[in-house]
């Protein structure tokens, strides 16, 4: 382990933020509502995000991100444009909502570089932990992997597309429209980070049906809260 990933191993994880990670496909819209629903019918305040974004400026970096009508970034300057957007996410949404005592849910955050601009892209993930030391600087305190086969979540992914265009704006976006190969490499590497770190993560099973998903998801929650 470097330098960067040790002290980034040292990185305060709050227990109240939690993140969801997967692949294209996998269902985290759904398991975010559901989580929502848990943490709110306790009366807590609860703020769902999403990365790339989560703050308006962090929006229009996202727009430039994910856009097939812009120029194709390199690697790094895509992994740079995503730290960018995640620097102003947690200032401006994660951090003040944990201050307040209030719940972060967030659809990806930054277990989402290692796994496309590391895994996919192949990047030093020694570089990505030293970005994530100097300008994230916060880990959550649970991750739910939701895991399925890249043919698989393809396959929704494309079935979503084509029956609820609402879901996803005007079609796939650049880093969707990617091969499979890609998508193989970011699976790897998000499995590689459970397994290092299985305090953080639940492994999910997301070849189930969405509702059995859900569940899943909704009792892990549980149990975290429970100290499990």
């Amino acid at each position: 382990m470097t330098a960067a990933e040790t002290a980034v191993a040292a990185l305060p994880a709050h227990p109240r933020f939690l993140s969801l990670e997967g692949g294209e496909g996998a269902g985290k819209t759904t398991v975010l509502k559901a989580l929502r629903a848990e943490l709110e019918a306790g009366g807590d305040e609860v703020v769902c995000t999403r990365e790339p974004g989560g703050s308006p400026l962090a929006e229009m970096i996202r727009a430039l991100l994910l856009d097939p009508a812009h120029e194709p970034p390199t690697a790094e300057t895509e992994l740079l444009l995503m730290f960018a957007s995640r620097a102003q996410h947690v200032a401006e949404t994660v951090r003040p909502a944990l201050e307040r005592g209030a719940w972060v849910v967030s659809d990806r955050f930054t277990d989402s570089s290692y796994a496309y601009q590391g895994g996919g892209r192949g990047l030093d993930p020694a570089f990505i932990a030293e970005l994530e030391r100097r300008v994230v600087g916060l880990r959550p305190g649970l991750t739910l992997l939701l895991d399925l086969g890249v043919d698989q979540g393809r396959a929704r992914a494309r079935g979503r597309d084509l029956f609820d265009p609402d879901a996803s704006g005007s079609g796939p976006d650049r880093i969707e429209r990617e091969h499979d190969a890609f998508f193989e490499r970011v699976r790897d590497a998000f499995l590689a980070r459970a397994a290092a770190e299985p305090a953080r993560f639940r492994v999910l099973d997301a070849t189930q049906p969405a509702e059995a998903v859900a569940a899943a998801a909704v009792a892990a929650l549980r149990a975290w809260r429970d100290g499990a």
